[in-house]
């Protein structure tokens, strides 16, 4: 056998071992190969995610210029897995005009500055989005119909404080009952700005200078009034509104979606955002050390308490429990603690 007589040297025996002789299918496609890389998108516009509707989004571009205008967005498919929510200040390619029939493509975030959560309960550590960016959350709560329920703003206000948003009180329906019982509860609480409405009554401009220069959500129970509310301030919000079962006294849900809505007040502007009312606001994604934070009054108290201590009833050396037992705390302050030691209760079992 000669290893010698083609022009590459190698007998036509040994051609199929040679790599360089390999044949490669072409694409039939002509599809050039995928790439993890992204465009940069520098041409993107920001805007305020103003809404959700089934996966499209209301983007305000623009905002208080002479070119404002609404866009209709999608999602990137880069962004399947990130929460879009309201209030979101995204980053906007594709057709912005804000034409009819258009639709803009939503490519990023800009960096949010806070986040309100909640989960399915306390125990569930999977959270809920609730809105983006709100630096105030005004806690709406009826006097009556539906009767208030302390430990549920309790929940509320320690939400607010673990997402750094500030809290706000407005307790509706005063004319059906008196509150005074109630807002005892929230005595300790310095900074929390307490409002107060009834029928006829409603401090629409009071409560709107709060709103000024500031991205406030909406929070509430079912039938307390809150869209009611919202209309009053937002005339061109049309927020469906409506009534407390007689049976079993209950609201019933009128807004079905979180949505942001603009206030126009004397001295200025602000936005509302308004969501869906709720009859539990579980906390489980919230660090149990942040717990305390939201009893400002007996967190002064607690500073006394041991290294370690958990504040629960029967923890030993709690300067909480020894000044309930000596009599120091009011009326209110023992309540608080009821409510304190009850969540800490639950946040420390062995289901979390």
């Amino acid at each position: 056998m000669s290893w010698l007589g083609d022009d590459d040297g190698l007998d036509d025996e040994y051609d199929e071992f040679d790599e360089s002789r390999i044949r490669t299918r072409p694409n039939p496609k002509a599809n050039r190969p995928r790439t993890k890389r992204r465009p940069a998108h520098d041409d993107a516009e920001l805007g305020r995610v103003l809404g959700v509707d089934r996966g499209r989004y209301s983007v305000l571009i623009g905002e208080n210029t002479d070119d404002e205008r609404m866009v209709t967005a999608a999602r990137a498919r880069e962004l399947r897995r990130t929460p879009i929510v309201t209030g979101d200040r995204a980053r906007v390619v594709g057709d912005t005009s804000g034409e009819d029939g258009t639709l803009a493509r939503i490519v990023g975030l800009a960096p949010r500055t806070s986040l309100l959560r909640r989960s399915a309960d306390d125990t569930d550590q999977v959270e809920r989005v609730i809105v983006a960016n709100a630096d105030q959350m005004l806690v709406v709560v009826a006097a009556a119909d539906p009767e208030p329920r302390e430990r549920l703003v309790d929940r509320y206000l320690i939400a607010a404080l673990d997402a750094g948003i500030r809290p706000l009180l407005v307790v509706t329906k005063t004319d059906l009952a008196d509150p005074t019982a109630f807002l005892s509860h929230f005595d300790g609480l310095d900074d929390l700005r307490v409002f107060t409405s009834a029928r006829g009554k409603m401090p629409v401009a009071e409560i709107g200078e709060a709103l000024v220069g500031h991205s406030t959500v909406f929070v509430g129970h079912s039938g307390v009034g809150k869209s009611t509310l919202v209309n009053a301030l937002v005339p061109t919000a049309h927020r469906a509104t409506g009534h407390v079962n007689e049976v079993t006294g209950r609201g019933r849900h009128t807004s079905s979606s979180t949505v942001s809505l603009r206030y126009e007040g004397p001295s200025g502007s602000g936005w509302v955002i308004d969501t869906p009312g709720v009859r539990s606001f579980g906390l489980g994604h919230v660090d149990p050390a942040n717990i305390l934070a939201a009893f400002t009054e007996l967190a002064v108290i607690a500073e006394n308490c041991p290294r370690g201590c958990t504040h629960l009833p029967d923890a030993e050396d709690c300067a909480l429990n020894e000044a309930a037992a000596a009599g120091e705390l009011g009326a209110s302050e023992r309540a608080r603690l009821d409510s304190l030691q009850r969540l800490l209760e639950t946040f420390s079992s062995p289901g979390r």
